[in-house]
């Protein structure tokens, strides 16, 4: 029987992270080839360089890294060590072949990450936070990992900035002068080889330090 491949609606659709963890089990091994080259994704790339514009330095949390692809973007970039965390074993597997992380940790950001405070000088995400897959709420949870001054570069679908409550979260921490040093420029999500209805959706980064 034919089984239609996972896609970006899937992705879209997730709403609990045993939903994830069936999505990613079933499309690690394909991931980079059948979405990532075909649909000419560039945030994973571009998150990477806007971390590394600002000034963002090792060692790195990975956060939703999936396959490891905006891990190797930062390896090429002279950025390390970096360590990833995700959901999915599967998709960790897949990251690990990529020779970019010392280290990979399975974890529910719903649940906090099993690392000591203060771990990281440096916290990206690029992908994970898209439609109603994950949520501001994780936000104090990477906070938390991170030491005093980590540069942060934090990718999320622009359509589900406002709706999401992203903007709110982001405000609140500002206010509570939890972070500072705050920009948040757009950029395309996919290249001009992209198809289907999300081709020109755009992500906003992010960027800012824990105080």
């Amino acid at each position: 029987m034919h089984t239609q491949k996972p896609g970006l609606s899937d992705a879209y659709a997730l709403q609990t992270p045993s939903d994830s963890k069936r999505l990613y089990a079933g499309w690690a091994s394909s991931y980079d080839q059948n979405f990532a080259a075909e649909q000419d994704y560039l945030l994973p790339g571009l998150t990477a360089k806007a971390f590394a514009a600002a000034g963002g330095i090792g060692p790195v949390l990975d956060v939703g890294a999936g396959t490891g692809l905006c891990g190797s973007a930062l390896r090429e970039l002279g950025i390390s060590p970096i360590d990833a965390t995700d959901i999915s074993p599967e998709m960790l597997a897949e990251a690990l072949r990529k020779d970019a992380y010392r280290d990979v940790i399975e974890a529910d950001l719903l649940e906090g990450i099993p690392v000591p405070r203060g771990t990281y000088r440096g916290v990206i995400s690029s992908g994970t936070f898209t439609h109603g897959h994950v949520g501001p709420g994780v936000l104090p949870a990477l906070l938390q990992a991170a030491a005093p001054e980590a540069q942060f570069a934090v990718s999320v679908n622009a359509r589900h900035y406002e709706e999401a409550g992203f903007a709110e979260a982001f405000d609140r921490l500002l206010r509570g002068q939890w972070i500072k040093d705050f920009t948040l420029p757009e950029l395309r999500i996919y290249g001009p080889r992209a198809t289907g209805r999300h081709k020109n959706d755009t992500a906003l980064i992010a960027l800012f330090r824990k105080v």
